[in-house]
């Protein structure tokens, strides 16, 4: 919120700079540097367009845009890795969900950032709003591209926050300090969200010419994402009360009109990860570009993810895979998930069959790094392995001699994927699921796990022998399971975990399913026997499925926006 009145105190500074200019005082007139007049933002239309599409890639490896900390570290799909638990050690409190206060600056700068970036579009919409279509021919079109990108960071805000302000480009600044963070209900919040996706949907083409620009079929994916959530109805203490099956429905039809398009899973898994050519593909609905060499100083690179580099490479050994995670990769005799015993012992890859997304998603040692079979990840490029373990992250990384070097930290332009056709398939499978209609989500189900399975041709040392043992198999009712709809649940929340590990999901699935206590709680008791530093988690139902409102937000408010429940105002 700071950031937002910050830009229009600087407006009013303007003007008292060319008060003084009047006084004859030729050195006082000078052009601001690094501030647009109020002509200049009267007509440049596209320039803040580009200056809302710009914000996409400017979050910090403090404040990540990917939520690592907040959707693989809370979920237990990640260790917060680092020198130690002191190292940026609110990470570490969140992963163990002790002493998450409402001063932490992490989160404060978090919320600061989305609402800059809400400012940026907002600044947008306010100048298009105001010139006519005759005058500017892409003006709905770019309306509609500034309201996807507002929906995005209100999405994002939502699943961190819960309870937010909602301001637009029509509310006058001097109307921010009146608009609390619980003026509308849980529900009108997602409502809003979903109206921005919708104009979308409604005012978007097909394609869009420049890469990187939202279309069609990207408001439609990230609409049907948005009914999902709203259809899992939560009180005011998080409890999941009730699904929407009217949203689920909706959830449908729409992801139906998503797999309809010229959008597809990618024939690989790797696919979506490898640099170059492969980025932007079949499978990538909406992603943010990055870039280097484009005359800024240091190129539009990812230093959100910036800390998962290992350092046998540079810094910092971030982001680190768990134990719990990479066992949930290993499959029966009958080539499924081990849903109930996959935690009973820790993986063995000399005696364990895997899935093979284990190899695209954890870098173990003795395998390739990043696909590349000359480049073997060590044991010795983890920093502390005796607190972290030896696993890394692989899919925010690229290969070893690709990274562009800014300081200590080892950065890389490939495009960070928000959007992917595999989400949409498996939100439809999880819709029909809850709608009772499971016999219509197997397919869908086996549809990712026989790519999965048929993902093995880059998981090859350079003797050409595979990685790992691979064997996946599909479901079959009747035969290897039986399909009901609890297990139909089981498998598509599996299904999910494996598909998108590492990718900043995972928690806010659980908080959206009613399940992070006692999941988490669970997988708190077995990974203490294994993480000493983990021994302390323990997660609070009621108040750890949403970070508290930062206590500068609330006094920069003057005492307007209300804590989230369980939290200390």
């Amino acid at each position: 919120m700071k950031k937002i009145k910050l830009f229009f105190y600087s407006i009013v500074a303007l003007g008292s700079i060319a008060t003084l200019s009047s006084c004859n005082k030729d050195f006082l007139n000078v052009v601001p540097k690094a501030q647009l007049s109020n002509a200049q933002v009267s007509t440049g239309t596209e320039q803040l367009v580009t200056a809302a599409y710009a914000e996409l890639g400017n979050d910090h490896y403090i404040t990540p845009w990917s939520l690592w900390p907040y959707g693989n570290v809370r979920s237990g799909d990640a260790y917060k890795g680092g020198r130690d638990e002191s190292d940026i050690q609110e990470f570490y409190f969140f992963e163990i969900f002790k002493d998450v206060r409402s001063d932490i600056g992490e989160i404060d700068g978090q919320w600061f950032q989305y609402y800059e970036a809400i400012s940026r579009v907002n600044a947008a919409l306010g100048n298009l709003n105001n010139v006519t279509e005759a005058q500017y021919p892409l003006k709905k079109s770019r309306q509609a591209e500034m309201r996807f990108l507002r929906g995005h960071w209100y999405f994002q805000l939502k699943i961190m926050y819960k309870y937010i302000p909602y301001i637009d480009e029509t509310v006058p600044t001097n109307n921010y300090a009146l608009i609390s963070n619980k003026a509308l209900s849980n529900d009108s919040i997602w409502e809003k969200i979903a109206t921005d996706f919708q104009f979308g949907v409604d005012n978007l083409p097909i394609n869009q010419t420049q890469i990187g620009r939202a279309n069609k079929i990207a408001a439609t994916a990230y609409l049907a994402k948005t009914r999902l959530y709203q259809a899992y109805e939560q009180d005011e203490m998080n409890n999941v009360t009730g699904i929407n099956q009217t949203k689920l429905n909706q959830v449908v039809t729409l992801a139906d009109q998503v797999l309809a398009s010229s959008y597809q899973l990618q024939p690989d898994f790797a696919n979506n990860f490898l640099e170059g050519s492969f980025e932007n593909g079949i499978e990538s609905i909406f992603s943010v570009q990055y870039s280097k060499d484009d005359g800024t100083m240091f190129g539009r690179l990812n230093f959100g993810d910036v800390l998962a580099t290992p350092m046998g490479i540079g810094c910092c050994d971030f982001h680190k895979p768990s134990q719990n995670l990479a066992n949930a990769f290993k499959t029966g005799a009958d080539g499924l998930p081990m849903f109930s015993d996959f935690n009973n012992s820790d993986l063995d890859l000399t005696a364990n069959t895997v899935d093979p997304r284990i190899d695209h998603t954890i870098a173990i040692p003795g395998h390739n790094y990043v696909y590349d079979p000359t480049t073997i990840y060590q044991v010795s490029w983890n920093r502390t392995p005796a607190v972290y373990g030896v696993f890394a992250s692989l899919k925010e990384n690229v290969m070893k001699g690709h990274y562009t070097q800014v300081g200590p930290f080892y950065a890389n332009t490939k495009d960070k994927i928000i959007l992917r056709f595999a989400d949409v398939l498996l939100w439809k499978a999880e819709a029909l699921i809850e709608l009772g209609r499971q016999n219509e989500a197997l397919p869908i189900i086996n549809q990712i796990r026989s790519r999965a399975a048929n993902s093995t041709a880059l998981l090859k040392l350079a003797n050409g022998q595979p990685e790992s043992n691979y064997f996946v198999n599909t479901y079959q009712d009747g035969i290897n399971c039986n399909w009901t709809q609890d297990f139909a649940r089981n498998a598509l929340r599996w299904e999910r975990r494996l598909e998108f590990a590492m990718e900043g999901n995972r928690f806010f699935d659980l908080v959206r399913w009613g399940i992070a206590d006692t999941y988490l709680n669970a997988y708190f008791q077995v990974e203490k026997t294994k993480r000493a530093y983990l021994k302390d988690g323990l997660f609070t139902k009621n108040r750890d499925e949403y970070c508290p409102i930062p206590l500068n937000q609330i006094r920069f408010s003057h005492g307007l926006y209300k804590q989230n429940y369980g939290y200390i105002q």
